[in-house]
């Protein structure tokens, strides 16, 4: 086992096929390896009009911009006068050394190189007589502009949330962090996609341990491909069988980047509009955005209603079931005449009719968020209605259930994370099924193991349950539960920084 709990595989043999072309260099190779391929575009230059001087130019359409291989390759290749008498050779010196208006004018030397570059959005210039090869880069940088975090709203930060594109969301992250100790270390993972994973981090804040961990998992990752979040956070995360998410997805890059200030590694993956931040605790889980723009007070407060809510919508529904079922005593003499009265005509039982209750409330939901905006509304308000009252007055659910259940809905949205959310609506349903097992007993079982589980989980070697868990006995008091005014806040977390803790003075 490592020292974050994964086990690496040791001693066998690696699956993935390198280099992926065999064939040496040429612009044969290269139309080789795009056989088949419409968008592959392969043209020979005549420097300076001379026939004896031969380059082959080949692109993919759609990746390159037209406009810059016109104004920054082509025009220099025909008008530069310190071409037209210069040999094969020089004119490949000339061209490496800034003939070309280009910012990015590398060497390459194999056909993966050079295959690469092209789907990068690049320009491979092939010297058939010297078998060396130049990669310019003029990518479209097509891309869908930067707009407000519409999943993250808040009304005191910034309106700018990442885009599809990694470099623009490195450039939102360094406009935040000027800072000549921000790093941003890049990966290729996928055998497939060839996707750029960048890790960024603080040199000296953050911790050396944890950012070595997040590229060996990096460099282990030996897929197809990364599409979606799910490829990230299932391959690197600690514990698979957990359904709480151990890596937070934000699409705000003020708060990426608060984050790194305290310590934390993040990622970007190019064609996914989120950040990745690590380690994922449930404190960074619970924690909104507004937390440090309010006031300390009223943030104390919120943190509180947020914090109650969250055990609201986990353990309501359970202890209505075993109150009702199993300890009557429980419930005042008033509201069990009420409730009685409600359930006579009730065909159900309330166990069945609180977990079918639940069940509805997933399945309205889920066809909420998966059709488009406004039939999704529609579908919802239609399943409210057919579920609330209708169902009501025909006696299939009583109003004390329909109350509890709803209640125990809307209490769950306050938390921020919905991936975290999203174990909880699990744990809620686990939890009702026990309480109407063995009573407040079976609650105070599953509530046992619930945290006994969250205390088991650990992400990149800081506790989950952080900051209800001292790390290796070092807790700073000023980033315990709730928030304190920003000046007395002399020291980063223990947790997560590296040696330099102190962030003012």
């Amino acid at each position: 086992m490592g020292i974050f709990g994964r086990k690496r595989a040791e001693g066998r043999p690696h699956p993935r096929r390198s280099p992926v072309f065999d064939e040496p260099l040429s612009g044969k190779a290269m139309k080789d390896a795009f056989a088949g391929c419409v968008d592959f575009v392969s043209r020979e230059l005549r420097v300076a009009g001379d026939p004896e001087r031969v380059i082959t130019l080949c692109a993919v359409d759609g990746m390159v911009r037209s406009e810059r291989v016109n104004d920054y390759i082509l025009r220099p290749l025909a008008q530069d006068e310190g071409l037209r008498e210069a040999s094969l050779a020089e004119c490949f010196r000339l061209l490496a050394s800034g003939v070309l208006y280009n910012l990015s004018v590398n060497e390459i030397s194999t056909t993966d190189e050079a295959v690469f570059a092209l789907m990068e959005g690049s320009v491979v210039l092939w010297f058939e007589g010297l078998g060396k090869a130049l990669k310019c880069g003029v990518a479209t940088e097509e891309k869908r502009s930067i707009g407000d975090p519409e999943d993250e709203p808040a009304a005191k930060a910034g309106k700018d949330s990442f885009v599809e594109g990694v470099r623009t969301n490195t450039s939102l992250v360094r406009r935040r962090v000027r800072s000549v100790h921000l790093r941003i270390e890049e990966q290729v993972v996928g055998r497939q996609t060839r996707t750029p994973v960048d890790i960024l981090y603080l040199d000296g804040i953050a911790r050396p341990e944890v950012v070595a961990e997040v590229k060996r998992r990096l460099e282990d990752m030996d897929v197809d491909g990364v599409i979606n979040a799910g490829h990230v956070e299932q391959y690197l995360c600690d514990r698979l069988v957990t359904p709480f998410p151990q890596l937070l997805a934000t699409q705000r890059p003020d708060r990426f980047s608060a984050n790194l200030l305290a310590g934390r590694v993040g990622l970007i993956v190019d064609g996914l509009p989120l950040g990745f931040l690590l380690p994922g605790t449930v404190g960074l889980f619970l924690a909104a955005e507004q937390d440090r723009t309010d006031n300390w007070m009223v943030s104390r407060f919120l943190t509180a209603l947020r914090y109650g809510a969250m055990l609201l919508s986990l353990f309501l529904p359970a202890i209505y079931v075993a109150a009702v079922l199993f300890h009557p005593e429980m419930v005042p003499l008033a509201l069990a005449e009420a409730i009685i009265r409600a359930k006579a005509e009730v065909p159900f039982g309330t166990l069945f009719e609180t977990v079918m209750l639940l069940l509805a409330f997933e399945i309205i939901q889920e066809a909420g968020l998966r059709l488009p905006g406004n039939l999704g509304q529609t579908v919802s308000i239609l399943g409210g209605l057919v579920v609330g009252s209708a169902a009501v007055e025909a006696k299939i659910i009583s109003p004390a259930v329909l109350i509890v259940v709803a209640a125990a809905g809307v209490a769950g949205y306050t938390v921020p994370s919905q991936d975290l959310a999203g174990g909880m609506r699990l744990w809620r349903l686990g939890l009702t099924v026990a309480a109407g097992c063995a009573g407040l007993l079976g609650v105070t079982l599953g509530a046992a193991v619930l945290v006994g589980h969250l205390a088991g989980l650990e992400s990149f070697g800081v506790a989950y349950l952080t900051p209800f868990a001292a790390q290796a006995g070092a807790q700073v008091e000023t980033h315990g539960l709730f928030r304190v005014p920003l000046p007395w806040v002399k020291l980063r977390p223990a947790a997560f920084g590296g040696r330099n803790r102190r962030n003012q003075r």
